[in-house]
């Protein structure tokens, strides 16, 4: 079977391979990383560096007789002065070659087939020059970055020899780091302007115009998966923070190398595929985007819906694709949403004329507030602003009330500021590991030092709601927890607030479900500020966030309507991972089948 067969036989199964977007390795795109076109590619490239994309042709001449011919070019080079005399590397073992050869090709080490193999040295650097420097940053998967490059001093160019300056074939390899940034190779057909690489960057140099094809087999997914630091055959040394690909690696690296007409089919048959793979990965991203428009256009029907009825006509529409419309964990996540933000709007439920208007409980919810305070048990809070006309977004259903969170709550405390750790005694604490996500786990606790009033305190009864205040990542400052039991003899950790209401008149469960909607996130996420790389939302902030509120009875209807559809999204969401996963096993089983 040819390889365009290969590809077109199998389209479903190449473009249907979908999973979550890694950031590293070549056919990655947007949200979402094209599974199977990336298995596509490592496969071409894994048949053209084991002589199976193009056909052998007899009357090339072997490798063995080039090796003859460019071991002598080098030893004249050396007598002209022009490149030093190089070390004499170990012969090759049988045990050192992966896998086995066609005929006419021979394993080789890249210092046998080289003129040059140096990292560069670190640059000074400069606003404006004549001269670039490449960084890591220039070399990507997806090609040459040089917009990524800084210019060095014109002073310090005196101190590159000639042979540092990049010309026409060089083969550029990133060796300093770990998780995607060693291994990254790119070669250069030509070089069109003067250009050095910098101490994190090792250039390669062929004698002959062998850079592509070794570019190619240094890209493949066997020796890039030997720059896990981790890995039993690591082509790294040092730490996992700090690890290096040596020159002395570098110099000894094992590589194929067919006869040099072959190579040149090689190079142009895999530079032929890999443009039908851009293609289809092109395609497969326009019809994702596309589906996704389809399903954000439709879902917004929901939102505009004016009533219930209209809602309930207009999702029945919607429903009778299903299969067709959420196939994506993002189109999922977009129901999601769209539910939460029916149910704020008061959209997603009939509402009840008999239910007691929210303006009733706000007025009970301010005596009670009075009373705790003149008993001493919560303190005076300082006036909120009222919400202005023009801050409301949308027009609230009779009986409902746009309010302050400050509004219904009777306390808003941060955590202890107390070093916790695994201690034999002491009280658990609660961090930000036990409640991101959205529901706590009492695993993994740590426990600290607190004085009996503190922990009174700080102690954690059911339908608290614990908030993330900081973090390194802003995508869970704000993020909301219901506490569904009473932790007595529990604290909190000072990167926590906790949230007590009035639960008389509030659901504490209906408020955590509307801190996930897209209303309360975008003012939670507006107001984070950043301090020596922290992201944080304080008391006041999440005081003064805007919400609707419904009658309570209201409250509890809306709470079992979100969780039976959200419930329904969690089914779709899981079908489409087996689903996916399916798809996923059979892009590597397929994979496997033509490399084995």
């Amino acid at each position: 079977m040819t390889v365009e067969k290969l590809i077109t036989d199998h389209i479903d199964t190449w473009s249907s391979a979908l999973q979550t977007r890694s950031t590293a390795g070549r056919g990655s795109n947007g949200k979402i990383d094209l599974y199977g076109i990336k298995k596509l590619r490592e496969l071409i490239l894994e048949l053209a560096v084991r002589g199976k994309l193009v056909q052998q042709d007899q009357n090339d001449e072997p490798a063995s007789e080039l090796l003859k011919r460019i071991a002598a070019e080098k030893a004249d080079l050396v007598k002209q002065g022009k490149i030093k005399k190089q070390k004499l590397l170990p012969d090759i073992s049988e045990d050192e070659k992966p896998f086995e050869l066609p005929d006419g090709w021979e394993w080789v080490r890249l210092n046998d087939i080289s003129e040059y193999i140096q990292r560069g040295k670190g640059p000074k650097y400069s606003e404006q020059g004549s001269v670039k420097v490449v960084s890591q940053k220039c070399v990507q998967w997806n090609g040459f970055k040089l917009e990524q490059s800084r210019w060095i001093t014109d002073e310090s160019i005196h101190s590159y020899t000639e042979d540092r300056f990049l010309k026409d074939g060089d083969v550029l390899w990133n060796s300093t780091g770990a998780g995607g940034t060693a291994g990254r190779c790119i070669y250069l057909p030509v070089v069109k302007e003067k250009l050095v690489v910098d101490s994190h960057v090792t250039l390669i140099r062929t004698i002959r115009d062998n850079g592509k094809f070794i570019s190619n087999y240094i890209s493949t997914y066997g020796i890039q998966n030997r720059f896990d630091p981790k890995h039993s055959n690591t082509l790294l040394s040092g730490t996992t923070n700090q690890a290096e690909l040596n020159s002395s690696v570098v110099t000894s690296f094992l590589a194929p190398f067919p006869p040099q007409r072959e190579q040149e089919r090689i190079n142009e048959k895999t530079a032929e595929l890999m443009s039908l793979c851009d293609l289809l990965e092109q395609q497969s991203l326009t019809s994702h985007n596309a589906h996704q428009q389809l399903v954000e256009t439709l879902l917004a029907t929901l939102i505009d819906s004016q009533n219930v009825e209209e809602l309930d006509e207009n999702w029945a529409r919607i429903s009778q694709h299903f299969d067709t419309l959420f196939t994506t964990e993002a189109s999922i996540n977009s129901l999601k949403q769209t539910i939460l933000q029916l149910a704020v709007m008061g959209r997603l439920v009939p509402q009840d004329p008999n239910d007691e208007p929210a303006s009733e409980l706000l007025k009970r919810i301010e005596q009670e507030k009075a009373q705790l305070v003149k008993e001493g048990k919560i303190k005076k809070q300082k006036p909120l602003p009222p919400i202005s006309d023009e801050e409301k977004p949308f027009e609230l259903p009779s009986g409902w009330e746009w309010i302050r969170f400050g509004e219904i709550l009777a306390e808003l405390k941060y955590g202890t500021s107390q070093k916790c750790d695994y201690l034999t005694n002491g009280y658990p604490v609660l961090r930000i590991p036990n409640v991101v996500g959205g529901e706590v786990s009492l695993e993994d606790m740590k426990f600290g030092k607190l004085s009996e009033h503190e922990v009174k305190e700080l102690s954690l009864e059911k339908d608290d709601l614990i908030f993330i205040r900081s973090n390194g990542s802003l995508n869970i400052v704000g993020q909301c927890t219901l506490l569904r039991q009473d932790l007595v003899n529990h604290a909190y950790a000072g990167y926590l607030i906790r949230a007590k209401m009035h639960n008389n008149f509030v659901c504490a469960e209906y408020i955590s479900l509307m801190t996930k909607a897209v209303l309360i996130r975008n003012q939670i996420e507006k107001p984070v500020r950043t301090t020596t790389g922290v992201k944080n939302i304080n008391s006041s902030e999440l005081s003064n966030l805007k919400l609707t509120f419904p009658p309570l009875s209201m409250q509890m209807v809306i709470v079992e309507k979100v969780n039976a559809l959200l419930s329904f999204c969690e089914s779709l969401k899981s079908r489409l991972n087996s689903a996916q996963q399916t798809q996923l096993h059979l892009a590597d089983a397929l994979t496997d089948a033509v490399l084995n």
